[in-house]
């Protein structure tokens, strides 16, 4: 501002009409510019010992001086004397000349913003630690905060953590001490090889010519649910272990998984399962299926994400709070797993007994829970998700979109059809949303993008002959 100028000069020139609005500010600005030009024509500062300066207050000369041409500017009309404590403050360098203006206070610096910013922030960030860490008990209480009660908040923040049930605690303590234990693979170890059929394996002879020569490193086991097989093969003779029947999409299913398991769990040389069915075939030789499944870092079972009727629109609410619906997963049932992951399996109840209880047509509405294809994926996705490799080591063919998969007659038979199949190095994953998401994973192993499979399913009991004489020549490729 400049002050040099003639401040009677310049109110004399403003318009009548503008004079009463602004006429406190105006005469507030003429006071200070009076106490600028006093304080210019007179030396306040007074140096002290230390060097510094110091303010220091006018005399009564100055402050008359001051009063007279203010009234003499103004006049006595419109004289607002501006209050004692902001010139005495303004003048002793405690205030600034804005601060003095009338409305000044609503003008803060960006120090005093910066804080408020921070402040309203904090109170924000504390509420919410709070909702999360102590979540509300009384709906009352939500309805301070959101017409739409505590639905509104629950929506808005993270979801707090559930707290675990004693057999939930207890579940997962010794499940974590059972995967804690170290694998050990010796020259003795075997796979087991589980059959779950109605009756007669169709394809024992195939099987027969991938086990000769290798005796010592697999055992066989063989869940029969309706019929006494008629064995065509020595390895399958008196494999048979009590069996109880199968109904498919029911718990009976695992029921035949667990007993299958448990049975072979009483051979301590077997470190790998695998569970098959009485359509299933080898695509590999012997020598690299057991490598593959033996130095593997984690166990075959197929998982996915699938958030679709098919998929997550199974769940349940009797499965609440054990199995959250967002870890509710989906996968073929056919598995290859090492023993830790076997006995973690035939030793759950907690898990199982809500999908025994609840997994089944009818349950709630309309919705159609099939146990084998949930069960194992949900669990080892809850318990042991680095576990697994979220896809299984058996191909079927899914393309004809049915209930059941493709089955392989033996005019499609081919040394294509089966270079194709063991050439296969990803996996595709079809959502039951919509008209369905496809994605595709590569396979890996230990790290390295590998082929996928290692037996293929569903081929027709005619097609046996076919295989056998193809087995030498598709087996062999690398």
């Amino acid at each position: 501002m400049e002050h040099d100028v003639d401040i009677s000069q310049t109110m004399r020139q403003e318009p009548q009409s503008m004079v009463k609005p602004v006429v406190k500010a105006r005469n507030c600005q003429v006071m200070l510019e009076l106490v600028i030009a006093e304080l210019r024509a007179g030396d306040y500062r007074s140096r002290m010992p230390d060097g510094d300066y110091r303010s220091r207050m006018p005399d009564a000369a100055a402050k008359k001086r001051i009063e007279n041409k203010y009234f003499e500017l103004v006049g006595e009309n419109h004289k607002y004397i501006l209050p004692m404590k902001a010139v005495k403050g303004w003048l002793l360098g405690r205030t600034s000349y804005t601060q003095s203006l009338p409305g000044a206070r609503h003008h803060r610096t960006p120090t005093k913003k910066r804080v408020w910013i921070i402040a309203v922030v904090s109170l924000i960030t504390m509420f919410v630690i709070g909702a999360y860490m102590f979540p509300h008990h009384r709906n009352s209480a939500c309805y301070m905060f959101s017409s739409n009660g505590c639905k509104a908040l629950t929506d808005w923040l993270p979801p707090s953590p559930r707290e675990f049930s004693d057999d939930e605690i207890a579940a997962r303590v010794v499940i974590s001490e059972m995967l804690s234990s170290p694998r050990v693979i010796k020259k003795t170890s075997k796979i087991a090889f589980m059959f779950l059929t109605p009756g007669t394996l169709p394809f024992e002879k195939l099987w027969d010519l991938f086990f000769e020569g290798h005796e010592g490193k697999f055992s066989v086991y063989i869940h029969a649910s309706k019929d006494t097989p008629v064995h065509t093969s020595r390895y399958f003779l008196n494999r048979e272990i009590r069996s109880d029947e199968v109904i498919w999409g029911r718990i009976s299913m695992i029921d035949a998984e667990r007993r299958l398991l448990t049975n072979a769990l009483r051979d301590p040389e077997n470190q790998q399962f695998v569970l098959l069915s009485d359509s299933c075939v080898p695509l590999r030789s012997f020598e690299y299926m057991y490598n593959y499944m033996m130095y593997s870092n984690v166990s075959y079972v197929d998982c996915f994400d699938d958030p679709g009727p098919h998929g997550t629109g199974r769940h349940m609410d009797h499965m609440l709070p054990e199995i959250p619906k967002e870890d509710f997963r989906k996968g073929a049932q056919w598995f290859s797993m090492k023993r830790q992951h076997a006995v973690i399996t035939v030793a759950d109840s907690l898990y199982y007994s809500k999908f025994r209880d609840y997994c089944r047509p009818g349950v709630e509405s309309n919705k159609n829970c099939i146990a084998d294809e949930h069960y194992l994926p949900t669990f080892f996705h809850m318990l042991d998700p680095g576990g697994i490799a979220n896809w299984t080591v058996t191909y079927v063919d899914w393309s004809e979109k049915k209930w059941h998969p493709r089955t392989y007659m033996p005019n499609d038979v081919t040394q294509e059809l089966l270079k194709n199949l063991t050439s296969i190095d990803a996996v595709s994953r079809v959502t039951s949303e919509g008209t369905g998401e496809v994605t595709w994973t590569p396979c890996m192993w230990n790290g390295i993008k590998r082929p996928c499979y290692l037996f293929g399913r569903k081929f027709h009991a005619a097609t046996l002959n076919k295989l056998i004489d193809l087995f030498s020549n598709y087996t062999s490729m690398a």
